[in-house]
């Protein structure tokens, strides 16, 4: 029997690798060697230290993990940009593959959907046009988190999100100033950092939310402007929103939005308003989503909306 076992462990250790590994390591050695560097794999494949210029060591079960999500006409790219962002960042602090150490760094940044590439961030979707997109650090100095480092951690991306929030709730708290934007009131919330958007999910912490919601311009990522949807002049602090956000998108670098949305039910939603110039006049067209078409019909139909003297009966 012993001879047996023997017999069997031999030949479980000369199964041949899988042919994906095989290729994945062929290129990172070639893409190491472009960069000026000898590499050395580690007997289990987990890891793969540099030497050159410098000694890094490489952790490679994310990078493992995100090959396969990807096509192989994918992985030359793959590989180039995890092993340059490993060495530009081999003097940080913390070790991103680390959850034990970046946990209580890990931090939301909203950003446009058109200014990110999803294949080098970890996010997810506020809006169609708005991500939150996950980091590490504080405010500006906080950097997006590759795909390849939360590969690393024993959570998933999701998980690694929620966690990113928490730690937002938690450690930072708004500033609440009262505001008028020609003649809508509003409440202006503002953060240290630049993960204000996270608070959306605990805005009734900060001020009364009302069962239709709140509509919500986002002019930096560190700003909320709010305003109650509770009667039929929400119509007018579209436009004034709409206006205030375009404005600022178009006179500051780091403006986030120019539109205006609606959060409803722990959900953001996009209340399209687009303003089109037609005879020397400007005039903002809206074509707001059918939940909320339907808040604003109903709000239309209540008798305090009416004229004076106009009864609701037939």
């Amino acid at each position: 029997m012993r001879l047996f076992r023997r017999h069997r462990d031999r030949r479980t250790e000369a199964l041949p690798r899988p042919i994906e590994e095989v290729d994945l390591d062929s290129l990172l050695a070639l893409v190491a060697d472009s960069l000026g560097y000898a590499c050395a794999f580690d007997p289990g494949g987990g890891a793969l230290t540099l030497t050159g210029p410098r000694r890094v060591v490489v952790r490679l079960a994310g990078l493992r993990a995100e090959a396969l999500r990807r096509s192989r006409e994918d992985w030359p790219v793959l590989v180039s940009e995890h092993l340059a962002h490993v060495l530009a960042t081999a003097d940080e602090p913390l070790d991103a593959c680390d959850l034990d150490q970046v946990r209580p760094m890990l931090r939301t940044r909203i950003q446009l959907d058109d200014d990110l590439d999803p294949a080098r961030v970890v996010g997810r979707h506020l809006t169609a046009d708005l991500v939150e997109v996950l980091t590490i650090g504080y405010g500006p100095a906080g950097r997006p988190v590759r795909p390849e480092e939360v590969g690393c951690w024993p959570i998933t991306a999701a998980q690694a999100l929620d966690v990113a929030l928490e730690n937002a709730r938690q450690d930072e708290r708004l500033s609440v100033t009262e505001g008028d934007l020609g003649g809508v009131a509003v409440r202006r919330l503002t953060g240290p950092t630049a993960g204000a958007a996270a608070h959306l999910r605990r805005l009734g912490d900060y001020l009364p939310v009302p069962s239709d919601g709140v509509l919500v311009a986002l002019p930096d990522p560190a700003t909320l402007i709010v305003h109650p949807v509770e009667g039929i002049g929400v119509v007018r602090a579209i436009e004034r929103l709409r206006l205030f956000a375009q404005r600022e998108f178009d006179l500051r670098a780091e403006a986030l939005s120019p539109q205006v949305y609606w959060w409803h039910g722990g959900r953001l939603s996009l209340i399209r308003a687009d303003l089109v110039s037609q005879d020397g006049q400007t005039r903002l067209v809206v074509a707001p989503p059918p939940d909320f078409a339907r808040v604003l019909a109903a709000m239309a139909a209540r008798p305090e909306s009416r004229p004076d003297g106009e009864s609701g009966d037939g």
